[in-house]
């Protein structure tokens, strides 16, 4: 139904079935077609678009546009190029940079092929890799929380721990005033993706098949997550254990190698009563991931202590990350990224509720505040911040993953509230509540399944195929007429004159 000239991240993350075209018809465009000789999908190569990466805001110059990251071709640059594709386009809505300005544009023909003036992969590694937060730095301005950051780690071990709070309540006043991620929960990224495949349905013209997140019929997943921080920490896990098996929940704990003694008794007793233990860094220091050649020197103790505890997961202290080093963890998965999270050490996040593959490590976003953040640093009372957030996470068929600490559950306050936490997800019958190393394993299988195309129509095929669940690429029709991508197929070539003088521009 689908071919394309190159591979697509949002196609492979969703596992929509397209196959590979060896022949390209353009050296400067990439193109998805949909059908033998049906409408297509066109976007440009990396040497056709503008050197930088922009914000810019797709459909509308204003926040009710498709917020995007990437490098535009400008309108001038796309008519040549779609010139020399050949037919009849005219420009179908606008791309608009931070000051209002039009920057490029999307593009339509007259038999319903769609030019995007950037490379949606980019797009996706963009708010995934966090390099939105250099796209929209200003050239030559000095990155102060970064500097903020180093400089209160550096420090920490000096300070009083009253002064710690104070410090962090202080600095989370300023990073409350971030725009972008938006917090609690940020959908750019799903919104775009959203629009994409609605553009792939409008123009294969038929229902477009993918492979539905979770296994076994479930809609969403709830993983319980726990970084064990300090000796206090190692010494309060019966009481969080002890309310988790009497719901029948298991978790994972995060274990620091180098900060605290721990038996293999503890771990073995873990791992025989169905939980998971993984690598929470080094020393906690914060600075696993500092450097290329630190992560070198550290990573044969870490994979040491990862033999010995059976744990094949990392998660960095701090939730410190860069995307050009966890490729080289060599774990099976990471779970050091937040979706959104201002209030972090590192804040931003990856903008996603769903796993991602960082090369070859699979990534599980944490996508709930932590108990620290909440209840010491925002000091609230309750867990209804966590509901909520999960209820938006439920409707979206996102992956709940919480991550607190037995260092802090030792207050009683904070542990009631995560009692009344998971007593209000036991209600839930939908969700698929599993260990990471779980979810990992499935997100690893579910990237091997392939929908193929019988006389009885489309099945999933391959291992754990029966876990499987098909749907349906659902079309946004408000995403289509903002983009001026609303018109059906068969009428593209009547109302082609009138979107060309609507939009003032064609290309012949």
């Amino acid at each position: 139904m689908l071919s394309s000239s190159r591979r697509l991240l949002a196609l492979d993350h969703f596992r929509i079935p397209y196959e590979l075209s060896t022949s390209r018809a353009s050296s400067r465009l990439e193109q998805l077609r949909c059908g033998d000789a049906g409408p297509l999908l066109l976007w440009p190569r990396t040497d056709l678009a503008r050197a930088d990466a922009v914000l810019a805001m797709l459909g509308e110059p204003s926040g009710s546009g498709l917020k995007i990251f990437a490098r535009v071709v400008p309108d001038d640059v796309a008519e040549r190029a779609l010139a020399e594709w050949g037919g009849r386009w005219h420009r179908a809505c606008g791309v608009f940079g931070t000051d209002g300005d039009r920057v490029g544009s999307l593009w339509r023909s007259d038999d319903g092929s769609v030019f995007l003036p950037f490379d949606p992969d980019e797009v996706c590694t963009n708010y995934r890799s966090e390099r939105y937060n250099a796209i929209t730095r200003r050239p030559g301005a000095t990155d102060w929380r970064r500097l903020a950051v180093l400089t209160y780690y550096q420090s920490r071990r000096l300070l009083p721990r009253s002064t710690q709070i104070w410090l962090r309540r202080h600095y989370a006043r300023l990073q409350a005033r971030r725009q972008f991620p938006r917090w609690p929960l940020e959908t750019g990224l799903h919104d775009f993706l959203d629009a994409i495949f609605s553009l792939v349905q409008s123009l294969a013209g038929e229902p477009v098949p993918r492979i539905a997140a979770w296994p076994g019929g479930k809609s969403w997943a709830l993983v319980l997550t726990h970084d064990v921080e300090t000796e206090v920490g190692l010494g309060a896990l019966d009481r969080v254990l002890e309310i988790e098996r009497s719901m029948g929940l298991r978790s994972a704990w995060y274990l620091v190698p180098r900060r605290y003694d721990i038996s293999q008794d503890t771990v073995d007793a873990l791992l025989a009563d169905g939980f998971e233990v993984g690598v929470h860094g080094l020393y906690h220091d914060g600075r696993d991931l500092a450097s290329m050649s630190l992560l070198r020197r550290r990573l044969p103790a870490m994979h040491e202590a990862a033999g010995r505890w059976r744990a094949v997961g990392f998660r960095a202290p701090a939730t410190q990350r860069n995307w050009n080093l966890m490729a080289m963890l060599d774990f099976d998965y990471d779970t050091s990224y937040p979706d959104s999270d201002p209030f972090e050490p590192q804040s931003g996040g990856c903008c996603t509720w769903l796993p991602f593959f960082i090369g070859d490590v699979v990534e599980l976003p944490m996508t709930m505040t932590q108990d620290h953040t909440l209840f010491t640093i925002l000091r609230q009372s309750d867990e209804r911040a966590w509901v909520e957030k999960a209820e938006k996470l439920r409707s979206h068929g996102g992956m709940v993953t919480l991550d607190t600490h037995p260092d802090y559950l030792i207050r009683d306050e904070i542990l009631v509230a995560y009692r009344r936490f998971l007593e209000s997800m036991l209600r839930f019958d939908d969700a698929w509540r599993a260990l990471p190393h779980e979810v990992s394993a499935w997100w690893r299988d579910r990237a091997r399944l392939q929908l193929q195309r019988g006389a009885d129509g489309w099945a999933v095929v391959g291992r754990r195929a029966q876990e499987a669940r098909m749907e349906f690429v659902e079309t946004n029709v408000g995403v289509l007429e903002m983009l001026g991508c609303g018109v059906k197929k068969g009428e593209a070539s009547a109302s082609g004159e009138a979107m060309g003088k609507a939009h003032e521009g064609e290309v012949n």
